[in-house]
């Protein structure tokens, strides 16, 4: 309701208070409310669960309403759903006034009245024992006031603990009152109306005369639905005159066009019957805007059962119409930012190479297989784990990402399945392992190819047995954990060469699922570049509207060897650097790689091993002893840098005296 705020009026003081708490009404009871008040429930259930929605945000909370009698002197027992029968009984029609409990007082004073224990304030005395019986201690009132100022009632809430009400309970006493209001003036609207409708047999003057003070556009229709009068409340919103309102023309001008169309059939259908009806449509007022109203047609039957008048009264709803658009609107939102976060927009392209992935993708996403994600640094493999993920039915469940080359060796186990305290030097606690973590969901083994032997055969079991056992434990856990793995290894070549486990492989490799690399996406480097400029100008407050031709020709041209994730920080950078409207890039940045010179000679050996460890020397001395990067022995080699750092170890090579050379 729309008066302002009332002070309030306390007449009690505690010293024990309660926490405050926070109170909230939820739209979705708000509007299960109004729905009750606006489809003419009795106004004895919807006061009644007005005390229910109340009563249910908060424990040992009890709710009741008051209504004033007609003569202002005595409130009358409404709603009280878990009150005493005994106190209930005491109470109705109990007089107002300043020292007449706490909803007496609230209604004689207008204000609300908050009292923090019964047992110690004189105003109870007549309701004390009852009250101590059902074990209630604090009583909190507020008054229902009506549009135009008048008391309709009062609402109260009782607590178990001595208190004052927090400022949060205040504001939900304030919206249970005002929602009680509604209803109670509605209530009386329409009991208006009724009246109105029983008295038009007698005098239609009469009738109009009521009409015209009620709250409410009220329309009268002929047995054929021709408008032949308007409430004072109706010409007043539409600015128009009784004559206008009877003209052939009235729905026309005065209802949205495309409500009129999408009704015409309906309401002709209803109109021919003698029952009430509803339906809801704009209407067009004297400001030029078209407010939604709910129509209500209810039928004046003479003796016979025929119709001899329609009564069509409007009550304005654009605001819970607007609200539901606006509930709506944020549900289709939120259902975007659930499709965007499930990862697909991230990965930009169309290319014949991607679509392949993309179906491999949703097919294994909903099963529960191993997937084994296979390419080069930089071609997203991340990002499809998470499609997986997202799309799969542990969706709502952790994904678990281990990057395996990022731990040391010596912690790789107990990182994966945790440890017992006191296992190692420096566990000074149990500690839960990453599958723990995952345990329901799926877990990401990124470069898993750099799993030492030992890790490899835990992880074996894990696969084969989903059970595993603590660094430092005895005993065995269960998980049910989906496992995603990727590496940029040749696990084919790791598993020849005796460092990787043949059997690991096999359990690894349900369903492989090997990713382009961008130098044979050449067709998505345009999508891509597009998308990567909008992400970082957005993000950098920047406005660019073209692309250099130039610079998707460069783009094009490039061999890409870090991928992707390369193409990124390039394009970051270079939004970065742009000071107008047109995307480009320095072409130094982006040198193509140079054709490798021919190998030097080297004396013909039949030890393929030496063969390998003079063509990588050869390449580390061209490069400078430099592994990664565009000019780097790995790119020459044309192989991932994690394989060739591995196969330098392996093979004992010493880079640094390479660099020297």
């Amino acid at each position: 309701m729309a008066d302002p705020k009332p002070s309030i009026v306390v007449l009690d003081q505690a010293s024990a208070t309660s926490p405050a708490r926070t109170q909230t009404l939820s739209s979705e009871a708000v509007l299960d409310a109004l729905k009750m008040i606006l489809t003419d429930a009795p106004l004895n259930d919807v006061l009644h669960s007005v005390a229910l929605l109340i009563e249910a945000h908060s424990e040992g909370l009890l709710c009741t309403i008051y209504l004033l009698d007609e003569d202002g002197l005595r409130l009358r027992f409404a709603a009280g759903p878990k009150l005493p029968d005994a106190y209930r009984v005491a109470t109705d029609g109990v007089y107002i006034g300043p020292e007449v409990g706490s909803c007496g007082a609230a209604a004689y004073l207008r204000k609300p009245v908050y009292v923090a224990d019964v047992l110690t304030h004189p105003h109870f005395a007549n309701f004390r024992d009852l009250l101590v019986q059902a074990g209630l201690r604090a009583v909190w009132s507020s008054p229902i006031i009506s549009n135009d100022g008048k008391v309709l009632g009062t609402f109260g809430m009782y607590n178990r603990e001595v208190r004052l009400p927090s400022p949060a309970e205040m504001q939900l006493i304030d919206y249970a009152g005002r929602i009680a209001g509604i209803a109670i003036e509605r209530d009386r609207s329409k009991s208006a109306l009724t009246l109105a409708f029983e008295k038009i047999k007698k005098s239609e003057t009469e009738l109009r005369e009521i009409v015209d003070v009620i709250p409410q556009t009220i329309i009268v229709l002929n047995p054929d639905g021709k408008a032949i009068y308007a409430n004072r409340v109706a010409l007043e919103y539409n600015g128009l005159s009784l004559d206008d309102v009877r003209a052939d023309a009235f729905r026309a001008r005065v209802f949205h066009p495309d409500d009129v169309q999408r009704l015409r059939e309906e309401r002709h259908k209803a109109l021919s019957g003698a029952v009430p009806f509803e339906n809801e449509q704009r209407a067009l007022g004297k400001d030029g805007k078209y407010r939604w109203f709910l129509i209500q047609y209810n039928p004046l039957l003479d003796e016979g059962g025929k119709v001899i008048r329609w009564y069509a009264t409007g009550t304005d709803i654009d605001d819970r119409k607007r609200a539901e658009d606006r509930m709506r609107n944020e549900t289709v939102a939120l259902r975007e930012e659930i499709v965007r976060s499930a990862m697909f927009e991230e990965i930009v392209g169309s290319s014949e190479a991607l679509r392949k992935v993309l179906e491999q993708v949703s097919r294994v996403a909903p099963t529960d297989s191993t997937v084994l994600i296979q390419g080069e640094t930089g071609t997203g493999k991340e990002l499809i784990a998470r499609a997986i993920h997202n799309r799969s039915k542990r969706a709502n469940r952790a994904f678990i990402r281990v990057n395996c080359a990022a731990i040391p060796p010596s912690l790789i186990a107990s990182e994966l399945f945790g440890h017992e305290k006191g296992s190692f030097t420096g566990a000074l606690q149990r500690r839960l392992g990453r599958f723990e973590s995952a345990d329901g969901g799926t877990i990401f083994l990124d470069e898993v190819g750099e799993l030492p032997p030992e890790t490899q055969v835990a992880l074996l079991r894990v696969l084969q047995e989903r059970e595993f056992e603590r660094v430092g434990g005895n005993q065995t856990i269960s998980v049910d954990v989906r496992v995603l793995a990727a590496t940029n290894r040749d696990l084919g070549a790791a598993v020849a060469d005796g460092t990787f486990r043949r059997d690991l492989f096999y359990r690894l490799n349900v369903f492989p699922i090997q990713l382009p690399v961008l130098r044979d996406r050449i067709d998505d480097i345009p999508l891509l570049v597009e998308y990567l400029v909008d992400r970082y100008a957005k993000k950098a407050g920047k406005r660019i509207r073209s692309i250099s031709k130039d610079t998707l020709s460069l783009f094009r041209s490039y061999d890409w060897p870090g991928n992707i994730r390369e193409l990124q920080n390039v394009v970051e950078r270079a939004v970065i650097l742009c000071d107008g409207e047109t995307f480009c890039v320095d072409p130094s940045w982006l040198t193509p790689v140079a054709p490798r010179p021919a190998a030097l000679a080297v004396p013909l050996v039949e030890d393929l091993a030496e063969r390998e460890k003079v063509m990588i020397e050869n390449a580390l001395r061209e490069s400078g002893g430099l592994i990664s990067g565009p000019t780097g022995a790995a790119a020459k080699l044309r192989m991932p840098r994690q394989t060739l750092e591995s196969k330098i170890r392996k093979l004992g090579i010493d880079r640094h005296r390479l660099k020297t050379l």
